[in-house]
């Protein structure tokens, strides 16, 4: 029987998984208990005291590769301004769901659960499912990539939906992530005598006026448009009377296919020069399906009545852990599609709405069907 996907989410806000620190772990065996009951085959992986990420499997035949739902069960901060509602109290009103986590995006995971324990029954001798819920991911997709690098952690897959806030319009892509730290080192003297030191800040000073004109090189994306380069903060010195020995610039860069991130790294390297050296804080790469490949399309199908129209291709502005996976099952289609909304992720008062909730669980289902030929 299938679970109410609108409770389940209000469930799943009671969990406070705030990251930093996560505590995802009474989360994951939340779900983790009710997929076990459908008769999921399940497993825990640790990220850490009290985090984890989970994966669970239903189906299966030789030849066949099951359909994979992956979404993120950690939440961002609440942010400094007040809740007018109780962000884990799960409050509904005027058809909404209150609290942190309900777009961005424990209703999409809310959402695929439902779904798959709705047809587990019938899954068995079918490709079957591989459900994928993961920790970390607000903090660079931490969980996903730990999955990667466990041994037989991922399955399989021949597609992917990532659950995350859409209002159930289906995307094909997102950018990528490459965020460096771009450091600059001086001689630390008394502020009186600036000649005997060397001013970090100023030569930070000197590469900000060189990011400020730098422009990639590469084409633009046909429907991601050009990458990106924002210089998102600038630190340096410690106290007002001392020539600063440190400055440090964080850049965030969003990139499209066929942008390669070393490649990146180098060429600012060159036109910053050796005075300039680099930490990667976050490398997520881009993600992209033709929207003409056949499995798209009939997602598309799947979601044309509920939109009302014919989905047209778009891409996310945000990144996903579709990032990490696509690599980790060796670049299936993937399509990002879930009930929250986008606009609400990271908000105050964040809410998701309960129709969607619904829409998209029956969504799945059929998307789900479709897949295992039931």
């Amino acid at each position: 029987m299938r679970p109410d996907p609108v409770e389940l989410t209000r469930a799943l806000l009671h969990y406070d998984t705030i990251n930093p620190p996560g505590q995802e772990e009474p989360c994951a065996h939340h779900l983790g208990g009710l997929l076990e009951a459908a008769g999921f085959r399940v497993t825990y992986h640790p990220l850490g005291p009290g985090r984890a990420s989970l994966v669970a499997r239903r189906g299966g035949r030789d030849g066949a590769k099951p359909l994979c739902f992956t979404g993120h069960i950690d939440i961002v901060p609440l942010g400094a301004k007040p809740w007018s509602r109780d962000p884990f109290a799960g409050e509904t009103h005027d058809g909404r769901v209150y609290g942190r986590g309900s777009s961005d995006m424990k209703s999409g995971v809310a959402a695929f659960v439902a779904a798959a324990i709705e047809l587990a029954p019938r899954l068995d001798h079918t490709a079957g499912v591989e459900l994928v819920i993961t920790a970390g991911e607000e903090t660079g997709c931490e969980g996903a990539f730990d999955l990667l690098r466990r041994p037989g952690a991922l399955g399989r897959a021949g597609a992917v939906v990532v659950a995350e806030p859409t209002s159930n319009y289906p995307y094909v892509g997102h950018k990528g992530a490459f965020w460096l730290e771009a450091v600059t080192h001086g001689v630390t003297a008394h502020g009186s005598m600036p000649e005997k030191g060397v001013n970090a800040v100023c030569k930070a000073a000197h590469a900000v006026v060189a990011l400020e004109r730098y422009r990639f090189a590469t084409p633009p994306h046909p429907m991601m448009g050009q990458g990106t380069l924002t210089i998102g903060a600038l630190h340096g010195g410690l106290n007002i009377n001392s020539v600063p020995d440190r400055a440090a610039i964080a850049l965030d860069m969003r990139t499209v296919p066929g942008q390669d991130h070393g490649h990146i790294r180098d060429e600012l390297g060159r036109v910053l020069g050796p005075e300039v050296s680099f930490n990667t804080l976050l490398d997520v790469p881009p993600v992209y399906t033709e929207p003409d490949h056949e499995w798209v399309q009939q997602v598309f199908d799947v979601m044309q009545p509920v939109l009302g129209a014919r989905p047209e291709a778009r891409t996310a502005t945000y990144f996903t852990d579709a990032a990490a996976l696509h690599q980790g099952y060796g670049g299936p289609p993937i399509v990002i599609l879930g009930p929250g909304e986008a606009h609400m992720a990271h908000q105050t008062d964040e809410y998701c709405v309960a129709e969607r909730v619904l829409q998209s669980t029956d969504a799945f289902a059929h998307i789900l069907r479709r897949w295992c030929g039931l």
